[in-house]
């Protein structure tokens, strides 16, 4: 072990590949993604630039591993969204879902927005597990919970639980992602009044029992 690295690494039990995928993470979450380089990601290290190539295929391999990294660690920080069937109204589970949904697009959002220019790092993300809800996605939670509520009689027999999860997470989308790519910041992001309610009524007049 070079000295550089045995330094980077003393006093912890991570590997040399997580503790790279930290630092770029660190970078992520500190600065973005846009222009993000090796060096930069060495020096956030404390390791010479090269060693990155000893533990990835590539600068796209890593940045897509911390990238994976970032949206756990985000996720993990904002909590899990309503899940439990049957407790609580589901309007006000579903209210709180998008708002859940909201915060997470526009903490994860300006990471994805700062790799446009570099299609393969998402293409590398891609082919990643999910790196939310448990592996199942953020869509895909939501479904499964909707669906849930269904079987127990609190949403229409013949609700779409699929569609719903698709209109509501897209929504999200909608909110956040125009605005970065028009160059707003993600803390400059302003929610219309009255979104959250509008949309749940929305979704649940579609879906809701007679």
């Amino acid at each position: 072990m070079s000295p550089r690295r045995a330094s980077a690494l003393r006093g912890g039990d991570q590997s040399l590949r997580d503790h790279l995928i930290a630092a770029a993470e660190a970078l992520m979450a500190r600065r973005g993604t846009a222009g993000l380089t090796v060096r930069d990601i060495a020096r956030e290290a404390s390791v010479a630039d090269g060693v990155l190539y000893n533990h990835f295929a590539d600068k796209e391999d890593l940045l897509a591993q911390a990238l994976h990294a970032h949206v756990s660690s985000v996720e993990r920080s904002l909590g899990t969204p309503p899940a439990r069937a049957g407790a609580g109204e589901v309007a006000d589970n579903l209210r709180a879902y998008v708002e859940h949904g909201l915060r997470l697009h526009v903490a994860i959002l300006p990471a994805f927005a700062g790799l446009l220019a570099q299609p393969k790092v998402l293409t590398r993300f891609a082919g990643l597990p999910n790196p939310m809800a448990g592996g199942r996605g953020l869509r895909a939670h939501l479904a499964d919970y909707l669906r849930a509520e269904r079987d127990l009689g609190r949403l229409a027999p013949d609700a779409d639980p699929e569609s719903a999860a698709v209109m509501v997470v897209g929504a999200c989308h909608e909110m956040v992602l125009p605005n970065l790519l028009r160059g707003v910041p993600a803390e400059e992001i302003e929610i219309p009044p009255g979104f959250t309610d509008g949309l749940v009524a929305t979704v649940m007049r579609g879906i809701g029992p007679a």
